[in-house]
């Protein structure tokens, strides 16, 4: 083949394969454009994550994921073991904490400012006396002859103090009841027969047996500071503040007939007999004297 030959056959050929690379080029080039744009994004997005604060409301600590920062402090944490005052454990409700310490839960919810009474948390420390009881107050008289100004008095009245009973929660129980606040006139909530009886470690209370729709009554006078289906394994609840010492609980009630707040006169129909949260009809009955559950058969009369 000749020169011209050669050349010319060159010349004849397609020039195509210039364009088809730049065309593969660029098809490639977007995917890969785009897929360093979305690992970009995803790195970016990590790190803000990562970054965020992280609520513990188990313990009521907020401290952020990367920490550094001081762990805040529960509310009313300044006032943990001090006399009058509750922390708050696992499972307590504000219902709960007034039964245990012999308070209606408003006047705790109030003394402690709380907005929501259902917002409360492990650790948190709650006044559970009025605050004219508080310890740290005290009102000047002056010292007569024989009374507690005196040093044989206040040496008694220290001792007094020393020797005073520590509650499991750390708060020191009210003062000793007195003679009026013992002078109940209890009778029984319930006519049915009694089908169980006070155990402190497994039954805070008596249990009545009846048929569904017997009528419950109030044991003594009182105030209504409680009714409701709030507290487990309770049922439909009624709790009753008879004095600063006294209150009674009448569980697992078919019907409640009064409302909180109201007030009731001993023998008067409170509640119907039922089985809510119970495997019978039953009523189940509590005094507790100043939170404390005794036993409810040392005070009502003799059947």
């Amino acid at each position: 083949m000749s020169k011209s030959t050669w050349s010319h056959s060159m010349e004849s050929l397609p020039a195509s394969r210039p364009h088809t690379r730049t065309r593969w080029t660029s098809a490639l080039a977007l995917p890969c454009a785009l897929a360093a744009a979305l690992l970009l994004a995803v790195g970016c997005g990590s790190r803000t994550l990562n970054s965020a604060p992280v609520e513990d409301r188990g313990t009521g600590l907020s401290r952020p994921a990367s920490g550094g920062d001081a762990a805040k402090p529960l509310p009313g944490a300044e006032n943990a073991g001090k006399p009058g005052y509750y922390m708050v454990k696992p499972g307590d409700t504000m219902i709960r904490i007034g039964l245990e310490n012999g308070q209606n839960w408003r006047d705790i919810a109030r003394w402690n400012s709380l907005e929501n009474p259902n917002l409360i948390e492990v650790g948190q420390v709650l006044r559970v006396i009025p605050p004219a009881t508080d310890g740290a107050q005290v009102v000047t008289r002056p010292v007569l002859p024989g009374s507690a100004g005196t040093p044989a008095a206040q040496a008694a009245s220290a001792a007094r103090a020393a020797s005073a009973p520590v509650n499991g929660n750390g708060s020191v129980p009210p003062p000793a009841a007195t003679g009026s606040d013992e002078d109940v006139g209890w009778i029984w909530p319930a006519q049915g027969t009694l089908v169980g009886g006070f155990d402190e470690a497994k039954n805070k209370g008596l249990d009545i047996s009846g048929k569904s729709g017997d009528p419950v009554v109030a044991s003594a006078d009182g105030r209504v500071v409680y009714s409701g289906a709030g507290l487990r394994g309770y049922g439909n609840l009624i709790i009753l503040k008879h004095n600063n010492t006294f209150l009674t609980a009448y569980a697992h009630n078919k019907t409640l007939l009064v409302k909180e707040d109201q007030t009731v006169k001993k023998g008067q129909k409170i509640a119907e007999m039922g089985n809510s949260d119970a495997d019978k009809v039953k009523l189940h009955f509590e005094i507790r004297r100043q939170g404390k559950p005794v036993d409810p058969a040392k005070y009502l009369p003799a059947r």
